[in-house]
């Protein structure tokens, strides 16, 4: 099965490590956000003290669980630039191969959000003619965003001239 998802003539490249910390970090404030609002309702709103520090506890247990799994999440994706497509892989649970032919690119975008910056991250947007194959390369280090989106942009005029 990992065949499908893996062609054996290639070597996946994969996220940069602070793509992990950037989830954890977000994910973290989060669900600490979500669950704060009914602990400080039950704390107002309750005679007692122990429900609010029971769903302060869930909150750190959720937290604790979302960390451990993505963990694996982020070490699924993957990426390969072949000679006629880029191959993008990722996901534990429902895993997804997607490629993307060179043609039909017709749109490479770079972009880093406020908290992508602080941990060094951009994303790369690759938008084709089907709104179904468009894709999106989160986590990479800004050199390589760079690199890869003269690379593809290069690659995808190469590929259309041909039409």
């Amino acid at each position: 099965m990992d065949d499908l998802f893996a062609p054996p003539a290639y070597d996946w490249k994969r996220l940069a490590p602070g793509f992990l910390k950037l989830r954890r970090v977000s994910d973290a404030i989060f669900w600490l956000i979500f669950l704060s609002i009914p602990a400080v309702l039950l704390l107002i709103f309750s005679e007692r003290w122990w429900p609010p520090v029971l769903v302060w506890a869930a909150a750190l247990v959720i937290i604790g669980l979302r960390f451990h799994f993505l963990r694996r999440s982020c070490a699924s994706w993957g990426y390969v630039e072949r000679d006629d497509d880029l191959y993008l892989t990722h996901g534990v649970w429902w895993r997804t191969l997607t490629a993307v032919p060179y043609g039909r690119m017709q749109l490479v975008e770079v972009e880093s959000g406020p908290l992508e910056r602080l941990f060094g991250l951009a994303s790369v947007t690759l938008k084709t003619a089907s709104p179904g194959t468009d894709a999106r390369i989160p986590g990479l280090d800004p050199a390589e965003a760079a690199r890869l989106r003269d690379q593809l942009t290069e690659l995808g005029e190469a590929h259309a001239s041909g039409l």
